[in-house]
């Protein structure tokens, strides 16, 4: 059986949407499980692409088709999962600071937490303190990731962790801070859980801290 799931991950990696929907569909049809189909087809390639993403063997063209394979497997999957009561792996809140309006680095983390089988309940850009909090209790989400690319909002995320700190969810909630102008000092002194220096390490720890 192992035959169609890796064509599903090859597919993927080359960003074959089509195929890849073709494949779910017979897997499904062949009777595999959908959360094998998920776990060893969808997130087996998306992994592939994440870690050649890392040491730059691929580029973002190649992750953006890859991620567009992978999310219209996961659609057809979406209600096998739900029927057979599959919970995601966990569940991040992501956006830009308020203030920054970029989102290609945003979008890329979001794909690639997505491609490790989490939850993401992506806010945008200009997102307020308030807004990434209140979004956290009403998805149930642990980690908060902040993105700026600007020097001039990454104060902005201080704000974000001086208002968990202060919530009654500082127990509960992890946030994770990264962009071009970011770096582990900078994290380190705001007081912040985490910095990635890209999207695929991001993914990482995000799963390392739900795991």
């Amino acid at each position: 059986m192992g035959g169609i799931l890796s064509k599903i991950s090859e597919n993927l990696q080359i960003g074959k949407a089509k195929v890849v929907a073709d494949l779910v569909r017979q897997a499904l049809d062949e009777g595999l499980s959908p959360q094998s189909i998920l776990d060893e087809g969808l997130l087996a390639g998306m992994s592939v692409i994440g870690d050649k993403f890392k040491v730059n063997e691929v580029y973002v063209p190649e992750v953006l088709v890859a991620a567009r394979a992978m999310n219209r497997g996961v659609e057809l999957l979406k209600p096998y999962l739900a029927a057979e009561g599959v919970q995601a792996r966990g569940k991040v809140v992501i956006g830009t600071v308020k203030g920054d309006l970029h989102d290609i680095g945003k979008n890329l983390v979001k794909m690639m937490l997505e491609g490790k089988g989490l939850e993401v309940a992506d806010l945008g850009v200009d997102v307020s303190a308030e807004q990434f909090l209140e979004a956290a209790k009403e998805t149930g989400a642990s980690i908060i990731c902040c993105s700026a690319l600007l020097t001039t909002t990454m104060g902005e995320m201080k704000s974000v962790v001086d208002l968990v700190k202060n919530s009654d969810m500082k127990d509960q909630l992890t946030v994770m801070v990264g962009g071009a102008p970011v770096t582990q000092a900078f994290c380190d002194q705001i007081g912040a859980d985490c910095y990635a220096q890209d999207a695929a390490s991001a993914a990482d720890a995000a799963l390392a801290f739900i795991a």
